[in-house]
C-alpha cells in the first residue's frame, strides 16, 4: 500500500473521530497508531522474547519486556494512588479459570507466533497466518467471555491490589523485587555468555512504556487488547440474531450493554486495537528491497495455527488478558493475578515450543 495515500487515510479518520466521536478517542487512536508502530517497527514480539529465551538462551527479549514492566509500574502506581476515582488498574481474580486460561494461552501463542498484541500487529504487517488468526481470536474471546461464569463457579477469589492492600510505594517496592527476581531467573536460564540487552527492543521498551501510561491516563483504564476482540465478535452475532446478551452472565453486564449498543470507536480498547493495526500498517506500507524468505504453510500447519489461534481468544479471557492485559497492565497497576499470569504461560510457552517445533513452524 503507497504510504501517502495510508497517511492521508489515518488523518482523515483521525479527523472523523475528533469531530464525531470524542476527542479522547482521536487521542487514543494517535496512541494506538504509535504502539502499531513501536510494536512492528522494532519486531517487539513477546511471544518471539520467551521463545528465543527457551530455545536460543537469548534473554534479551525479556530483559526489555522487564524494563517496560517497570517503568510502566513506577508511573502508573503512583498515579492511581493519586487519582483514585479517575484510575483503574487492570484487576483480574486468582481462580482455576486464571490457571487454565494462562497455561493454555502461553502454549498457544507460541504455536501461533503471536499474543494479543502480536496477532494485531502482524495482521498488520500483512502476514498470512496472524491475519487468520486474527478473526478466530475474537471468536474465541466472545466465547471465553459467554463462559466465564462456569470457569469461575470452579473455584475464584476477589481481585488483589497490591497498591490497595499496601499502599503505591510498597507496592513499587513489592513490583520491582518481582521484576528483579524474573531477571534473575532469566539470567540463569540464559547462561552468562548470552546477551543482556538488544538496543532496539530497549528502545521499543521505553516507548511502549510511555504509550501504556498515556494510555492509562486518558482512557482512565490500562492498556488492553483482548476486550476489544470479543466486543467485535460479539456486535456479529448479536447483529445476525444468533446472540442474545441480555441472557448472559457476562454480555448482558450493564458495562458491556453500553458497549454493545455503541459503535466500537466508542469502545476504548477496540479504538486502539484499530490504531494498532493502522500503525503496523503504515510500518510495512514502507518499500523495502526483496521479498518474504517465509514458506508457505502446509494444510496441517494452517489447522493447527487456526485452532491455537481460537484457543488464544477463549484462554485469554479465562485468564482475564493477555501479555498486555494480564501481564504488562496487570504487574504494571499492582494486580496480584498478573504475577500468578506470567509463570503459569511461561510454563504453558514451554509446551508450546515443541508443539510449534514439531509441526516444523
Amino acid at each position: 500500500m503507497n504510504r501517502r495515500l495510508l497517511s492521508i487515510f489515518i488523518l482523515v479518520l483521525f479527523v472523523l473521530l475528533l469531530w464525531f466521536v470524542s476527542v479522547r478517542q482521536s487521542l487514543l487512536f494517535l496512541l494506538g497508531i504509535g504502539m502499531g508502530a513501536v510494536l512492528a517497527g522494532a519486531r517487539f514480539g513477546f511471544t518471539t522474547g520467551w521463545r528465543r529465551l527457551i530455545e536460543d538462551r537469548d534473554g534479551s527479549g525479556v530483559m526489555a519486556q522487564l524494563v517496560l514492566l517497570f517503568l510502566a509500574a513506577l508511573i502508573s502506581i503512583p498515579l492511581l494512588a493519586a487519582y483514585p476515582g479517575e484510575l483503574s488498574a487492570a484487576l483480574g481474580p486468582p481462580s482455576y479459570s486464571l490457571l487454565f486460561g494462562a497455561f493454555i494461552f502461553g502454549a498457544c501463542m507460541q504455536v501461533a507466533d503471536g499474543c494479543g498484541s502480536g496477532t494485531l500487529y502482524k495482521a498488520g504487517l500483512g502476514i498470512p497466518l496472524n491475519m487468520v488468526i486474527l478473526p478466530m481470536f475474537a471468536l474465541g474471546s466472545f466465547l471465553g467471555a459467554a463462559q466465564l461464569d462456569h470457569w469461575l463457579a470452579l473455584g475464584s477469589m476477589q481481585p488483589v491490589s497490591l497498591v490497595d492492600s499496601y499502599g503505591p510505594w510498597r507496592a513499587l517496592l513489592f513490583t520491582a523485587l518481582g521484576l528483579l527476581v524474573f531477571g534473575l531467573a532469566a539470567r540463569l536460564w540464559a547462561g552468562r555468555s548470552a546477551p543482556w540487552f538488544n538496543r532496539k527492543l530497549l528502545i521499543g521498551a521505553i516507548l511502549l512504556a510511555i504509550l501504556a501510561v498515556l494510555n492509562l491516563i486518558i482512557a482512565g483504564t490500562p492498556w488492553g487488547i483482548v476486550y476489544g476482540f470479543g466486543l467485535w465478535a460479539a456486535k456479529i452475532a448479536q447483529a445476525s440474531g444468533a446472540f442474545d446478551p441480555t441472557a448472559n452472565a457476562f454480555w448482558s453486564q450493564p458495562v458491556h450493554q453500553e458497549a454493545l449498543a455503541n459503535t466500537v470507536f466508542m469502545d476504548v480498547t477496540s479504538i486502539t486495537n484499530i490504531g494498532i493495526l493502522a500503525g503496523a500498517l503504515w510500518i510495512a506500507s514502507k518499500p523495502t528491497k526483496g521479498g518474504s524468505d517465509a514458506q508457505p504453510l502446509s494444510a496441517k500447519q494452517w489447522l493447527i495455527g487456526i485452532i491455537a489461534g481460537f484457543l488464544l481468544g477463549y484462554s485469554s479471557r479465562l485468564a482475564f488478558g493477555c501479555n498486555i492485559g494480564a501481564m504488562l497492565s496487570g504487574i504494571s497497576t499492582g494486580s496480584l493475578h498478573g504475577w500468578i499470569w506470567v509463570p503459569v504461560a511461561f510454563c504453558g510457552s514451554l509446551i508450546g515450543v515443541r508443539i510449534r517445533r514439531h509441526f516444523r513452524f
